[in-house]
């Protein structure tokens, strides 16, 4: 919802001049996987110890990567679909540290919340794969939510 709304003028004014960037620099798609994936896996430790100004920076600097790596890959034409797996998992994988950061940095408080963040995840990951099955697959991009209440940016 909000990111459609707002998604086209951050395209504009921020994330393909970052991309145009990165390619300058010749950092390629799966580097800027990997460094959104490292950021948003060093929240587990931060969040788990309190540190917490430091993990909403990293988780949003890992968030701010992975729009970066998808736009490098296509300003490259480097798009593949082992790329859009890999962003796919690498996401999961994000996900699944920031959960446990937290957790950990509570458990008594946070158990209760983290098992059902988990099961959110494992039940959004089965309709994705599910409505995969049924649909066709014809955008520029590998992997697209399509609208709805919540998105990347409510999300985050």
């Amino acid at each position: 919802m909000l990111e459609n709304a707002v998604r086209p003028k951050f395209d504009q004014l921020l994330f393909k001049p970052l991309a145009r960037a990165l390619v300058k620099l010749r950092i390629s798609p799966l580097g800027v996987t990997g460094t959104a994936t490292l950021a948003g896996v060093a929240v587990l430790p931060l969040a788990s110890f309190g540190f917490s100004a430091l993990a909403v920076l990293f988780l949003w600097l890992s968030g701010l990567f992975d729009v970066l790596d998808g736009a490098v890959a296509r300003l490259t034409n480097r798009t593949t679909d082992a790329g859009a797996a890999l962003d796919i998992i690498s996401d999961r994988l994000v996900e699944s540290a920031v959960i446990l950061g937290l957790y950990l940095g509570a458990p008594e408080e946070r158990a209760l919340l983290s098992l059902l963040m988990l099961s959110s995840i494992l039940l959004c990951v089965t309709s994705f794969l599910v409505v995969g099955i049924f649909s066709q697959n014809d955008s520029l991009k590998s992997f697209h939510y399509s609208p709805g209440l919540m998105e990347r940016a409510e999300a985050f």
